[in-house]
Formats: C-alpha cells, sequence, structure tokens
C-alpha cells in the first residue's frame, strides 16, 4: 500500500510526527506532501528537525492568503502530485485548509481518505474550521475519532460505523515522546528568564478573535487584567498575523510579555511549567489536559469538550471579567483529571489498521 501523508501547518507537524516515525520505522511505502501554509522557519522547518522526520518530498509553497486563494491553490497543487504519484490512501489531520484540500483532491482522484482527528465539532459555522472539518468527516473513507464522544457524532451524523475507528488523539503520542526531550533541551529560566509556575502561557491566533479588533482588544484587556489581579505576567508568544495587529495598536496592555513565536520543544517547557494557560487553540487545549495545566478557553465554544468535562478547562470568551473568572475558577481546581485522548498509541492503531485494510 502506497500512503500520502499530506499536511500544512504547524499542529498538523506535531500530531502526524509519531505516525511518520511509525511510517519510517516499518520501512512503510509513503510520501509526505507539505502545502506550505505555514511557511516560516519557526513555523515550519524547525518542528521536523526537532521532531526528527525527514523533511517532506513535496512542498507546493502556497503561503497565506485569502480561504479561497488557499484552498484552491492547494487543490491544484495537490491534485498534480497526487495524480503522478497514485497513493492508495491519503491520510491529512485536523481542520485547516490544508485538511480540506488534501481531502476533496484525493477523493476526486478516487483515492481513499484517512481523517485523523475526525469528528470534532464546535457546531460554530463561523469558524472555517468547522466546515473543513466537516466536509472532511463526509468525504472520507477511514475516520479515525479520537474519543468516544468524537466517534458517537460521527455515527449520530450517518456516517457508516464500519468506517469509525476509536484510536486517541496522536497529541498524546507526540506530548509523551517529546516531553523528556524538551526538558532535557529547553531551559525555561535562562532561555526565557522565568521559574516554573510564576507566569501564564496564552496563544491567541484564531481568525474569529485577531481580526475582529474590538473583540481582540477585549480578550488583551482580560489577559492585562488576569496578570494584574494574580500577580503573574502573561507571555504571549505571538502569531505573525496577530504580531502584525498587535504592532499597529497605539498601546499594548501592560504585563504582557510578547514574545516571537518559538519552536516546539520550547513551547512544550513553556506549557509544562506555565501556572495556568490561556488559549484559542484546540491543540493546546488538549496538550494542556494531558499535562495538567489548568486551560481557560478564550473562545464561546470548543470542540474539545471532552476537556471541560473532566475539569481541565473553562470557556471564558473574549470579555475581560469573564476571562478573569475563568482564571480564578482554574487555579482553585485540583490537577487530578483524567486524560480522554488515549494511551499514546493512537498512531500504532492508525497505521494497524490501515495495514488491515490492505490484506482485507
Amino acid at each position: 500500500m502506497k500512503i500520502s501523508v499530506i499536511l500544512g501547518t504547524r499542529p498538523e507537524i506535531i500530531k502526524l510526527a509519531p505516525l511518520l516515525k511509525i511510517l519510517r520505522g516499518k520501512r512503510a511505502d509513503y510520501f509526505t506532501l507539505h502545502t506550505g501554509q505555514h511557511y516560516s522557519y519557526q513555523l515550519d522547518k524547525v518542528f521536523f528537525e526537532q521532531l526528527e522526520i525527514p523533511p517532506p518530498e513535496y512542498n507546493i509553497e502556497v503561503g497565506s492568503g485569502s480561504h479561497a486563494e488557499e484552498t484552491g491553490k492547494m487543490l491544484i497543487g495537490i491534485e498534480k502530485i497526487l495524480d503522478a504519484e497514485r497513493p492508495d490512501i491519503v491520510l491529512a489531520e485536523g481542520d485547516t485548509n490544508s485538511v480540506l484540500a488534501a481531502s476533496l483532491a484525493a477523493v476526486k482522484l478516487g483515492i481513499k481518505v484517512g481523517h485523523v482527528e475526525a469528528g470534532l465539532r464546535s457546531y460554530d459555522r463561523g469558524m472555517p474550521e468547522e466546515i473543513n472539518r466537516v466536509v472532511a468527516d463526509h468525504v472520507s473513507d477511514y475516520l479515525f475519532a479520537p474519543t468516544e464522544k468524537a466517534r458517537e457524532i460521527l455515527l449520530g451524523e450517518g456516517i457508516a460505523g464500519e468506517k469509525v475507528f476509536l484510536t486517541g488523539n496522536t497529541i498524546v503520542d507526540a506530548v509523551n515522546q517529546n516531553l523528556e526531550l524538551a526538558k532535557s533541551k529547553v531551559d525555561i529560566e535562562s532561555k526565557f528568564r522565568l521559574k516554573s509556575q510564576q507566569y501564564f502561557l496564552a496563544t491567541l491566533h484564531r481568525q474569529e478573535n485577531t481580526d475582529k479588533l474590538k473583540r481582540f482588544a477585549s480578550i488583551l484587556k482580560g489577559l492585562s487584567r488576569v496578570a494584574e489581579k494574580f500577580g503573574m505576567p502573561v507571555v504571549y508568544p505571538a502569531h505573525p498575523r496577530s504580531k502584525k495587529i498587535l504592532d499597529g495598536m497605539a498601546e499594548l496592555p501592560k504585563n504582557i510579555n510578547v514574545i516571537e513565536p518559538v519552536d516546539y520543544l520550547s513551547f512544550l517547557q513553556l506549557e509544562s511549567n506555565a501556572r495556568l494557560v490561556l488559549t484559542d487553540s484546540g491543540g493546546v487545549q488538549e496538550e494542556a489536559c494531558i499535562l495538567r495545566v489548568p486551560c481557560v478557553t478564550l473562545r464561546d465554544n470548543t470542540e474539545r469538550p471532552e476537556t471541560v468535562s473532566v475539569g481541565a478547562n473553562v470557556l471564558a470568551g473574549a470579555v475581560a471579567e469573564r476571562i478573569a473568572d475563568g482564571v480564578a475558577t482554574m487555579l482553585t481546581r485540583e490537577k487530578n483529571w483524567d486524560n480522554p485522548f488515549g494511551d499514546g498509541h493512537a498512531a500504532e492503531k492508525i497505521f494497524d489498521i490501515i495495514m488491515e485494510a490492505k490484506d482485507g
């Protein structure tokens, strides 16, 4: 069986790295196609190096643009490569434009599609990611659900049970594989001048937060209020798009320490040593839950409701007062919740399912 792994962003590289390592270790017939949706060194190449996975055989270097521009360029580039290579299956992960383009290009060519991290839903069609994940799920042949809740959602939408597989989430594999490596390579005290448990970590990059200036300003006000109320700085590694918006602001609220994007191992260390994480990222919600770091989500909904159910996370939206209240709530909770995302062997399970399908 010939396998194509298609990815395009930092989270996809991280979550697919355990699977890529297995494919290489098993000497599988596979190739990696990078759409180039994330294209800077810090958001892209450094992750391949740190995670010790080979660089992609193909990179169509799409870069940034409108949703239509990105997806259109990806469809054209992916189709040409898939048509030439003719893999038996395409594997894509998550909910980005790269996933949408990969799944559409493959299914149009009659190539099987495997969607890693299938079945997530925010039920907010205002989120571009929600459209991407729904479309990808409904054209896929293999749907690898990270949790029982995700599996139930897929079955509830009428997807045939024989297409749905409960595997756990490869993010657990990635965290387990890389946390010790991060500890050995990154010292937060010397690199960032921070002491463990004496800072908050923020990530804020989603379009619905950063592109609406009033909402973005309200969240920043909330972060500043949190820093002042609890006497700890908020460290914010800013995505390039967010940094551009921040640079255009007349004044940044105090006690927010904006830094450049960091590599994966550095971020894992920042995250695991933070007193609490404030984020609009789905992947960071998962990682914080796995690491038992309290999380406050800067959104009105989440496609990771399991993190809320087990007590690892609260939704705070974009209102400053709610953000501060959310932090107060999470700081009082015991960090003894269960990890709902599996046993850290999701990549192995996905590989075995694919091989079983080949043999069948």
